[in-house]
């Protein structure tokens, strides 16, 4: 069983990442991307997931632990392993505003494209994304709302627990929290 943390970019994987590391499983990582002050604690991804499309055999070295695969690379994991998914939502328009303020921190050019439309398209996406989901025999799957994990951490991180099949430390799972972290808010 391969435990795998998604949703789409800044949606709060990398916080999973590292509850899920404190709690006592392995992640694969490999620090190519360094912390920074869009994530001070770091990424938690490996290079080569972006080569899934192309490569997906090195999944199987991931049989037992956790890796991050961003949303629009799921369709590309093998359908000959099992997966259980962790996929976390949070507010598109936080993510918006958290992804360009990433880009404007990086000297990079935030998208012209009116915000209706990109929100738009991120709501497109995930409605694919979780229809896909659905129809895969090899994958069960459990979404975890970002703002649920910080306004109700122990709950979510037992819950967690329960979805893995894992003892895991859920009092390590609640000190990664960091709620000053949470700096593009909505009014959700």
């Amino acid at each position: 069983m391969i435990t795998v943390v998604s949703g789409v970019p800044r949606s709060g994987t990398s916080l999973m990442m590292q509850m899920l590391s404190a709690g006592g499983m392995a992640v694969l990582t490999d620090d190519e991307r360094a912390p920074d002050a869009s994530n001070p604690r770091g990424y938690y991804e490996l290079e080569w997931v972006k080569s899934l499309a192309r490569d997906s055999g090195i999944v199987a070295q991931a049989d037992g632990k956790v890796i991050k695969v961003v949303s629009s690379l799921l369709r590309f994991l093998p359908s000959e392993q099992e997966y259980r998914i962790i996929f976390m939502r949070r507010p598109l328009d936080e993510v918006i505003a958290s992804q360009d303020r990433m880009l404007g921190r990086l000297g990079k050019e935030v998208s012209p494209a009116p915000r209706g439309s990109v929100l738009k398209a991120f709501e497109e996406h995930l409605k694919e994304v979780e229809h896909w989901i659905s129809q895969q025999s090899n994958i069960v799957a459990l979404y975890v709302e970002y703002l649920a994990v910080l306004r109700n951490t122990r709950w979510e991180a037992t819950r967690l627990s329960t979805f893995l099949g894992r003892s895991l430390d859920v009092e390590s799972m609640v000190r990664q929290v960091d709620t000053s972290l949470h700096r593009e808010r909505s009014s959700v």
